[in-house]
């Protein structure tokens, strides 16, 4: 088979029209997204409807611990990514080769220890959050089996960033899908039929993960698409693993801490409101990550559009796919925050019938949804200063806005007599505007135009 007849096509980022090149790159890494949205909503569907509030409980609570792992796995890899990008805009191929190796070797590692830490630790992360007592149970069951997972979450998102370093943001997409139908076939056999309740939900998304990521490894392998994955491949070149860590680890913190400081907003609320105002949490967050996918992968695109362009020594052109996609998530961003002020219950009743629900989670949607504006130029950003490579001042920025805003702001707001949900929500859009101003003040430094690797 030729190059030109595999599925796996490299493409340039550094010439031809930004707008048409980075929609076109976005639209099926927002696909992508939006599968694992719907999937992960899927759980809370189908669990919101075969349980109750403790089962929509437990399901919440357990996936912000899974959501701090994920913040890890996809911070690594987007250093992968920016990495692989850079080295085929400067058509470094022994370095892509080296880049490869380095990152899937370190990524076994790593998925073991994290694992291992996991079920070491589901007890204490439980009571850490303030959990209800009548989700415990599920939630640690929730939490156990999704950790026996993460060495498939790491080695779908190793073959995702390699991919998209390449330029390819499709063939990630035929992945999501296959995990997207197994993981809803298995959410109604092991939490319909079988009344698994949430550990039932996350079974059926760790089974679904790792048959999607073998069947890339074995598509990938078969097609010799730069990565053999021969046991005598799998070596770390030192100065690969810098790099990679150079650029991966602030991604990987930021994202982690982010989360970090998301459970603290969920443990803070439950103390205030219970079992319902943690589960009105849990439900605006799968609602949040549908509203979230345009800026999310108009980020990603930035990101390796960026970094292929730097790594071509063409900075006009990053700055320019930047302005593109503000421009275009802003559209995005407006209508989610539309729809959310004026029709909150529309989107809440996909997950639950549940009336008291409902009407506290409209409560929250109601100030939280500025956010669906402000995340797009915070995302867009971030993507931007990423693909410069310099993902540290991102980090420092985003753990400004989460703890010297976002946690602080919700404690206080709580606090107030009388608090309810609506007061909490503001929160979040406070801490984005504070991430907006420190980006905007980088951005005009220049600072972000020289990048040291190794």
């Amino acid at each position: 088979m030729t190059a030109s007849a595999l599925p796996f096509k490299e493409h340039s980022l550094t010439e031809g029209n930004i707008t048409y090149q980075l929609i076109t790159f976005a639209l099926p890494y927002m696909s992508a997204n939006l599968l694992q949205a719907l999937y992960g909503a899927a759980d809370t569907v189908i669990v919101g409807h075969f349980t109750d509030a403790a089962g929509l409980s437990a399901a919440a609570i357990g996936s912000q611990f899974m959501f701090l792992i994920n913040g890890i796995i996809i911070g690594l890899s987007m250093g992968g990514t920016i990495l692989i990008a850079r080295y085929f805009g400067a058509k470094a191929n022994a370095d892509i080769k080296e880049t490869i190796g380095t990152m899937f070797s370190l990524f076994a590692i790593v998925s073991l220890f994290l694992t291992l830490i996991m079920f070491a630790s589901v007890r204490p992360l439980v009571n850490l959050l303030q959990t209800p007592q009548e989700a415990v149970s599920q939630t640690e069951g929730y939490i156990f089996i999704s950790s026996a997972g993460i060495s498939f979450m790491f080695a779908y998102n190793a073959l995702s960033a390699m991919l998209r370093g390449f330029g390819d943001s499709k063939s990630p997409l035929v992945f999501v899908a296959i995990a997207s139908v197994c993981n809803v076939i298995g959410d109604l056999i092991f939490v319909a039929v079988f009344k698994m309740g949430a550990p039932g939900a996350a079974l059926a998304t760790i089974l679904s993960q790792g048959l999607s990521a073998a069947l890339a490894v074995l598509l990938l392998k078969k097609q010799n698409y730069h990565f053999d994955f021969k046991l005598k491949s799998f070596q770390i070149s030192k100065e690969k693993l810098k790099n990679l860590l150079f650029l991966g680890l602030p991604m990987s913190v930021q994202m982690s801490m982010t989360t970090v400081s998301f459970m603290f907003i969920m443990a803070t609320v439950s103390v205030m409101g219970g079992v319902v105002a943690s589960a009105a949490i849990g439900i605006t967050s799968k609602i949040n990550g549908f509203t979230m996918l345009p800026p999310i992968a108009f980020s990603a695109a930035i990101s390796a559009m960026v970094s292929q362009n730097m790594g071509a020594a063409q900075p006009q052109r990053a700055v320019k796919c930047l302005y593109v996609g503000i421009s275009v998530t802003l559209i995005f961003g407006v209508i989610s925050f539309a729809l959310l002020q004026f029709f909150p219950e529309a989107a809440i009743k996909i997950f639950t019938p549940d009336a008291e629900l409902i009407t506290a989670t409209s409560l929250y949607l109601k100030s939280f949804s500025i956010d669906c504006i402000l995340v797009c130029f915070v995302f867009c950003l971030n993507g931007f200063f990423n693909g410069c490579g310099h993902t540290r001042f991102s980090m420092i920025n985003n753990l400004m806005a989460a703890f010297l805003v976002r946690v602080p702001a919700t404690w206080l707001l709580s606090n107030i007599p009388g608090a309810d949900l609506f007061s909490v929500g503001f929160a979040t859009p406070l801490s984005s505007l504070l991430s907006i101003t420190i980006g905007i003040m980088y951005l005009r430094s220049q600072k972000w135009r020289t990048l040291r690797l190794s």
